[in-house]
């Protein structure tokens, strides 16, 4: 089964990114990061024991990768937004075979105590013209909700909206067994709808 493992808010500085979700939720970001395999780093709020948000962004202090950069970044401009949901399965490569060669092969990665296994394209780009999931499988046991703070914040929603939504949700069929994720057609577009202290606010 498939279930919402984080949400990803690009941003042509991380700067820029982390602005966007600091000034959203209230809260300061809570942990950061660096992927030398991408040349990309982030930064990291907890909501909750089993989903978190990051903002990323091209690190301007890293190799360029010989290879596309995740989420679309090498092709991403623009004020920040969300780029990406990334899914949780226990199976990456079974869950591939069954959605398609659109959604990419799994890569693995390492940072400290944390391995995982995530979907990335040749291009890089994500299916349905960027708006469809990456997958991610966490190797057990450290996943980053065990040791991230709680910033105190809850997904109440994720709103995928696509002139192929009807589609994407039918891909993923019973595969996916998440209720706070929704799909809508119309223009592409993602947000988030978020619980924090100071209300209910729309990210995306």
């Amino acid at each position: 089964m498939l279930v919402l493992d984080h949400i990803a808010v690009a941003g042509m500085s991380r700067q820029a990114a982390t602005g966007l979700v600091q000034k959203s939720l209230g809260v300061a970001p809570l942990a950061q990061g660096k992927h030398p395999h991408f040349g990309t780093h982030n930064h990291l709020w907890g909501m909750g024991p089993d989903c978190y948000l990051e903002s990323i962004a091209i690190d301007p202090e890293a190799p360029s990768p010989a290879y596309s950069r995740w989420f679309g970044l090498d092709w991403f401009s623009g004020p920040p937004q969300i780029v990406s949901w990334i899914l949780a399965t226990s199976d990456i490569k079974k869950t591939l075979a069954q959605l398609g060669p659109s959604f990419g092969e799994p890569v693995g990665l390492q940072r400290g105590k944390y391995s995982w296994d995530i979907s990335v394209s040749a291009s890089g780009k994500l299916p349905f013209g960027g708006f469809g999931p990456a997958l991610i499988e966490w190797q057990p046991p450290a996943h980053p909700c065990q040791d991230l703070p709680d910033s105190g914040c809850r997904l109440l929603n994720l709103r995928v909206q696509h002139p192929q939504a009807g589609s994407m949700q039918l891909l993923l069929g019973d595969l996916l067994n998440d209720g706070r994720i929704s799909f809508y057609e119309g223009c592409a577009h993602i947000s988030a709808e978020i619980q924090t202290d100071h209300g209910v606010v729309i990210l995306g």
